[in-house]
């Protein structure tokens, strides 16, 4: 078995193969690891000429339920001609979560494309016109077994998991803190001043990575954070820049959006309590995978005293922000 240490240790080339060849995928020995942290994916070639991509989930982050509530979602989405990329049938119809030697993988077909140009209104119109689709059949309902993104599964949780672990040097433990707790108390009641809100299904993670460009337009990969929460969750990502940046970019993303889906405008005092949260969830997320090999050689700047002297100042930069008046589209 895998063990929380080294949770990719046995996943070898190998195994990597051997684990295609038992649904039937028999590949042809060339393959490539592509760029992800939060799991083991690889580009494979196929013996009879097929390129796939294989993702092998981190033991224990998902439940079997949880990970195939993900695949329904998406294989919904391509039912309905949406550009997204769906699991493809493993061994029998309608199975699209496999294993192999304690490792639980999906496979994929090979969707290239490049990273959408942000600054053209005309790109993110699109983006937002494909988003709102999307959100279109997420507001049908909620995930059963996906948690949702809120104020505790992503603020008070990783803050409370930061500090019972000694992650925050002792030096900076007060300062960091106590500008933590100031800002969960600002989203807080951000929260409350919007008020109850329609939570949906959503892609989770929706930011530039997660888009990629072709010639016929934007399609979406990798819906491993898919989770309920609001709407404003994947549109805030695609905004960057000084405020009236922001401002220009979320009026062309709901240009497109609100040809398919209706945005409760209210959400939009929710960003900026929406990306501090992201801040404070991040720094957990690392800290709690710091015994898989993969992130000190990624992170290696994680947990220095300047790391955690820069994210007391981010934290009191977003508090900062979340005192001004909303966006406005």
């Amino acid at each position: 078995m895998t063990t929380p240490e080294a949770p990719y240790a046995r996943l070898t080339p190998d195994r990597m193969l051997d684990a295609l060849e038992s649904v039937g995928l028999r590949g042809d020995g060339r393959f490539i690891a592509l760029n992800s942290y939060e799991n083991r994916v690889y580009q494979a070639s196929l013996e009879d000429g097929r390129t796939v991509v294989a993702k092998f989930y981190r033991p224990g982050r998902w439940s079997d339920r949880q990970i195939l509530e993900e695949h329904a979602f998406v294989a919904d989405l391509a039912g309905r001609e949406m550009p997204v990329v769906a699991p493809i049938a493993l061994g029998e119809p309608g199975r699209t979560l496999a294993a192999f030697e304690g490792y639980r993988f999906a496979v994929y077909p090979r969707r290239g494309g490049r990273a959408p140009e942000l600054d053209d209104p005309d790109t993110l119109e699109r983006i937002g016109r494909f988003i709102g689709r999307i959100h279109a059949v997420g507001a049908v309902g909620r995930f059963a077994e996906r948690p949702a993104l809120d104020v505790d599964t992503f603020g008070r949780e990783p803050r409370d998991w930061l500090l019972a672990h000694d992650r925050i040097p002792a030096d900076l433990l007060a300062a960091w803190t106590g500008i933590v707790d100031q800002a969960l108390e600002a989203i807080r009641k951000a929260f409350d001043r919007v008020g109850e809100l329609r939570i949906q299904k959503l892609h989770g993670d929706c930011h530039a990575g997660n888009v990629l460009w072709t010639d016929d337009g934007p399609h979406f990969v990798d819906f491993d954070d898919a989770r309920n929460g609001p709407a404003v969750q994947d549109l805030w990502m695609l905004l960057s820049g000084d405020r009236a940046s922001m401002t220009r970019q979320l009026s062309d993303v709901l240009a497109g959006y609100e040809d398919f889906a209706d945005l409760d405008r209210r959400e939009l005092q929710l960003i900026e309590p929406l990306r501090t949260l992201r801040l404070i969830h991040y720094s957990a997320w690392i800290a709690r995978r710091w015994d898989d090999p993969a992130f000190p050689a990624a992170f290696p700047w994680f947990g220095t005293q300047r790391y955690w002297q820069d994210r007391v100042l981010e934290l009191r930069e977003q508090v900062a922000a979340m005192q001004e008046p909303a966006l406005v589209a």
